[in-house]
């Protein structure tokens, strides 16, 4: 039986995902069903000529997603669906591209309404944790659905993928069968992936990324050139080395070399939204929840929470000296400490820290 996708989220990356993916299941008939179902969250839309009507409507009748991906009009065999429950009915490959901080609530919705042979992918960016312990969001998934999931992390930018700009990526799996799967539904010429096993490094390196990208706006916000940029993402990379080995030692150190890791990181800390909107609250002096409104369109950021969400472990730990740069990001975004003080993120740690 040929595999059916759902896209769970409709966002910027979810939308351009399922521009994609829609193009790539009608190349593998036998594989891939032809439909590309995307879950989308119902909203009215607010202004201009579809003003009044119900974006899932105006979705279905133009196929582009106005809200969050406008000027691209997607293949016709791309359906928006407001409901979840229908919308993952009969889906065998779930491709999950959801703000982080929604999943708990969307996997309760989800458990026992899937099929039992289903698949995931992630494609969120971030990390949660429970009893002072980091959780991998895909573990998540595996746990509350009892499915196995792979995740997919690359140097991409959403409205680039969209517009068919050549780029690669990275999926992490355990069974590699599966991540063999995804990757014959993503691969294409202008989207090159390449598999490895070792998922806990390439969705920490998704992760944590954007905790080093929010540093790099706040570094272009206050005029700082180059060479700056340029030590922020050595000094993030290493950070997100040392919190990979410290938390999670089966980390390979080669998947820093795939998409996923370098290649992420600078194209993040150069034109991610993280960047973006860090460098716009250091110049206007509006806060994130502002800025995610007027840039985002209310998108959220993932970069400011997982910062959040990192430092309550490693203080708790008393690591934070050991993580100066995710430090002085948390303590910019939450305890208005001035965006001034980023130079603190440059001095090195005087320890070396011990893995556990």
């Amino acid at each position: 039986m040929a595999e059916k996708v759902v896209i769970v989220g409709s966002g910027n990356w979810g939308s351009a995902i399922c521009n994609m993916l829609a193009k790539n299941v009608l190349n593998d008939p036998e594989r891939f069903h032809p439909q590309v179902v995307m879950w989308m969250m119902e909203e009215t839309i607010k202004e201009g000529e579809h003003a009044g009507r119900k974006l899932t409507e105006v979705f279905n009748e133009t196929h582009e997603n106005i809200r969050y991906l406008p000027g691209i009009v997607m293949p016709s065999n791309t359906f928006a669906e407001p409901d979840l429950l229908t919308a993952v009915k009969d889906a065998t490959l779930l491709v999950i591209v959801i703000p982080h901080q929604f999943l708990g609530s969307t996997l309760e919705k989800l458990k026992g309404n899937i099929l039992p042979n289903a698949k995931a992918i992630s494609l969120m960016k971030g990390i949660n944790f429970e009893n002072d312990q980091f959780v991998l969001l895909s573990s998540e998934v595996t746990k509350v659905l009892e499915i196995p999931c792979c995740v997919l992390m690359g140097a991409n930018v959403a409205s680039q993928v969209a517009s068919g700009d050549p780029a690669e990526a990275t999926i992490g799996y355990k069974d590699k069968a599966v991540g063999q799967l995804f990757q014959k539904l993503f691969d294409c010429p202008f989207f090159r992936v390449n598999i490895v096993d070792d998922v806990a490094g390439v969705e920490l390196c998704g992760a944590l990324k954007n905790v080093v990208a929010i540093a790099a706006g706040v570094s272009d916000g206050l005029g700082y050139q180059d060479n700056t940029k340029a030590a922020i993402v050595r000094i993030g990379l290493m950070e997100m080395r040392r919190f990979a080995a410290y938390f999670f030692p089966p980390c390979v150190d080669q998947t820093y070399f795939e998409s996923c890791g370098v290649a992420d990181l600078v194209t993040t800390c150069y034109a991610g939204r993280n960047r973006k909107v860090a460098e716009a609250f250091v110049k206007t002096g509006k806060s994130f929840e502002e800025l995610e409104i007027e840039i985002l369109n209310g998108q959220k950021l993932q970069g400011t929470l997982t910062s959040k969400e990192v430092y309550t472990v490693l203080s708790s730990r008393n690591l934070t000296s050991h993580f100066p740069l995710f430090t002085v990001v948390y303590e910019i975004v939450y305890n208005s400490l001035p965006p001034s003080e980023l130079i603190r993120a440059m001095t090195p740690p005087t320890e070396t820290l011990k893995t556990n």
